[in-house]
């Protein structure tokens, strides 16, 4: 018989070890002459028996222990052998089922060294929910890092969410709890029922589930672990440095409604997105976070399912297809990243198993003020292995190219907007955090060795050297490691130049040029993200000056500028046809705008300029290389002009030249670098996109010294307008 505390500590779901005491156990030194005792604890039951799980032939009734949900029985020596089945009386129906504590562990010794080390690469093929069969036996296996915990427990429809059905084993050597559910099945909702090492009970959603319940409902959902999709060539050469990188941001709740006003699924998505962004020429996708989170106004950014596709647009198999889908058309797929931060949900990651396990445990360092969110704690390898795992899962499991890290400076720095006195410095007194650099270099590292085609891109606003350069061989000095770096400043100064009034903008020139000082420190990717258009700042367009034509006008010249500047370009969606008003999140993209020419020419115009971009290498090829870019003119700020010329690999070159003022230049003298006839190659006044028609027939270049060129052009530059010109071939 059980002792009293055992009982209770079943009883009342205390019990740390169950697999101790339920199951089929020895009852002496040697069971082959004391025989065995089974055990188990059904709440609810009215009785149990134990069946041969073939033919069914009774092996014993059990009987219960007064005052408890515990059923046990005596088992001759021969039990052992025997394949055993629970015919259970409900009261109301009799059922068959078996016996979770009849399976022993399911992780292998080396799986638990790398976990309890923290260098698994792929965690979640280990921890999670994995549908399985065991000796004929169709079920799901559990595992739950959680080493702080009293009692973890699985619970769901499958044991009328009672966490004492289905208490887990803990695998001390990582801190791991394990189980083998039989009859839980793909679909079966699920949570982590926790008896913290705060004596609290805390009821949480799998950190590593696969699929989970619509919100505003938190449970996870047992779902298979998608199959890896292979490495493809093509997708490498695609996401290359020299490549034409054209990005497309969305937030896929707000792209585009049905008929309805309700989501798109991914599926739909997929069909009605990828022609548009192929049409458009864009040659990427990023979506806003699509990891599952709580709440909409979050947009993404504030997670607590990172390894489950949001549940709002359909499955993980619908999300399969849709980067599928972009892949054949040739168009890359990148996810919003969030390693920074995580919500302080009750459901979520938050004081886990009743400790900090995943946050830090002083607010200093564990808090967010500015999202009022708690923040990983990188130097825990368990942590950082739950997230470098993350990053291989996205990258491996749906073959997406690559992840853009959200808030890499809030992860960089200790002091991060926070005041004197609110954070620790590091172990040398500094406000760099090392915890954070070195899980970013393992993470970059481990993704470039992994997934090779892959790239990753730092949303980082700092001068923090290095971002987007290797890392040293042994990760403990050097850059980053990241693919890309957003070039924020570029981003600030052009917007803020652009919003002058064309009259003052002489004084502003530097703006538009300072750029150029520091344009191949990092490889940059020039953005105009979601987070120009909110928060009060209103639409790209509406931040232009003048009357009407004049801001289409306006914005056309910039976008040009932009796409013939150095580094990779990202746009968000609306800003692609000129969106007069600020994105909203909760409703469609004002599609009702292209009714409208000046719309359809922003439109068209971004189209061209995509189509021109991946068409002249020397628009992409040596983004990242001084040898790439030329000046011709970059003081002419008295009339507003600049000029310049980009080289490609095959010694082509393109001559870029930009006008902010409504005036016409006539007779504009530029250096080029080749004699002969140059023709406009795209021509932002061209009445096609609203302009006002201004333009150069093919000009032939004259031996007169300009720019430091031996041969130059005198040309007509229109008004608030960006024209490129290239060679005449032959």
């Amino acid at each position: 018989m059980l002792d009293a505390d055992t009982l209770a500590a079943l009883m009342q779901g205390d019990h740390g070890d169950p697999f101790a005491v339920l199951g089929l156990h020895p009852l002496g030194a040697d069971p082959a002459l004391s025989g065995w005792v089974l055990r188990v604890l059904l709440p609810g039951a009215a009785g149990v028996r134990a069946l041969r799980r073939e033919g069914g032939a009774l092996l014993a009734e059990l009987p219960r222990i007064p005052g408890s949900d515990v059923f046990e029985a005596t088992l001759p020596p021969s039990a052992e052998r025997e394949v055993y089945v629970l015919d259970v009386d409900w009261g109301t129906h009799r059922h068959t089922m078996e016996d979770a504590y009849r399976f022993g562990s399911l992780l292998g010794d080396t799986d638990l060294w790398l976990l309890a080390e923290g260098t698994h690469h792929r965690p979640y093929e280990q921890l999670g929910a994995h549908p399985v069969e065991i000796g004929g036996v169709a079920g799901t296996r559990f595992a739950v890092w959680a080493p702080s915990a009293r009692r973890v427990s699985i619970v769901g429809a499958f044991n009328n969410w009672d966490g004492r059905r289905h208490m887990m084993r803990l695998r001390r050597e990582c801190g791991v709890w394990e189980i083998f559910v039989p009859h839980a099945g793909v679909g079966d909702l699920y949570k982590v029922e926790i008896k913290g090492a705060d004596g609290q009970l805390h009821v949480k959603s799998d950190p590593m589930g696969f699929r989970a319940e619509m919100r505003p409902q938190t449970a996870s959902m047992i779902h298979g672990l998608p199959a890896v999709v292979p490495s493809d060539p093509a997708r490498r050469a695609a996401n290359s440095l020299k490549a034409p990188i054209s990005v497309y941001e969305v937030h896929l709740g707000s792209w585009r409604s049905n008929e309805r006003g309700e989501w798109l699924t991914y599926r739909e998505i997929a069909d009605q997105l990828v022609p548009y962004a192929q049409d458009m020429g864009f040659t990427h996708l990023e979506l806003l976070p699509v990891h599952e989170h709580p709440f909409d106004g979050s947009w993404g950014y504030q997670p607590t399912g990172l390894y489950a596709p949001t549940s709002r647009f359909g499955s993980p198999e619908d999300f399969r297809y849709f980067v599928a889908k972009a892949h054949e058309a040739g168009i890359g797929v990148i996810l919003d990243w969030v390693p920074g931060h995580f919500p302080t949900d009750a459901h979520g990651l938050g004081k886990f198993d009743g400790s900090h396990l995943y946050e830090h445990a002083d607010p200093r360092e564990g808090f967010h003020q500015d999202w009022q969110t708690l923040i990983y704690n990188y130097g825990r390898t368990e942590v950082r292995n739950f997230l470098v795992g993350n990053a291989l899962y996205w990258l491996e499991r749906f073959g997406v190219d690559g992840l853009r890290v959200d808030a890499v400076a809030s992860m960089l720095y200790r002091d991060y907007s926070r005041k004197d006195g609110e954070w620790i410095p590091n172990r040398w007194g500094g406000r760099e955090n090392l915890e954070a650099i070195d899980f970013m270099r393992r993470m970059n590292h481990i993704v470039g060795t992994q997934r090779e085609e892959a790239m990753t891109v730092a949303e980082e606003s700092t001068a923090f050297p290095g971002v987007s350069r290797p890392p040293s061989p042994d990760l403990q000095a050097g850059g980053l490691g990241f693919h890309f770096k957003w070039n924020m400043g570029w981003m600030n100064d052009t917007l803020r130049y652009m919003q002058q009034d064309p009259v003052h903008r002489k004084y502003h020139h530097g703006q538009m040029t300072f750029g150029l000082v520091y344009a191949f420190s990092e490889n940059f990717m020039l953005p105009l993200s979601h987070d120009e258009v909110v928060h009060g700042k209103g639409s790209i367009l509406a931040r232009m000056p003048g009357d009407e034509w004049q801001r289409f006008a306006n914005l056309r010249a910039y976008y040009g500028f932009m796409w013939g500047h150095p580094g990779k370009k990202l746009l968000f969606m609306g800003c692609e046809f000129g969106q007069g008003t600020e994105w909203n999140a909760n409703t469609s993209l004002p599609w009702h705008m292209l009714d409208h020419p000046a719309h359809q020419g922003v439109q068209r115009w971004v189209r061209d300029l995509n189509r021109v971009y991946r068409h002249h290498g020397a628009l992409h090829q040596r983004d990242i290389s001084p040898d790439g870019f030329q000046w011709l003119s970059h003081d002419d700020a008295e009339n507003s002009v600049l000029s310049f010329v980009r080289w490609g690999d095959d010694g082509t070159h393109v001559v870029v030249v930009c006008n902010f003022t409504p005036v016409v230049r006539e007779n504009y003298r530029i250096g080029v670098p080749q004699a002969g006839a140059y023709r406009e190659l795209i021509n932002s006044d061209a009445a096609v996109y609203g302009g006002s028609g201004v333009h150069n027939p093919v000009r032939a270049t004259e031996p007169s010294a300009c720019h430091g060129c031996a041969q130059s052009l005198s040309l007509t530059i229109p008004p608030l307008a960006t024209v490129m010109f290239v060679v005449e071939a032959g």
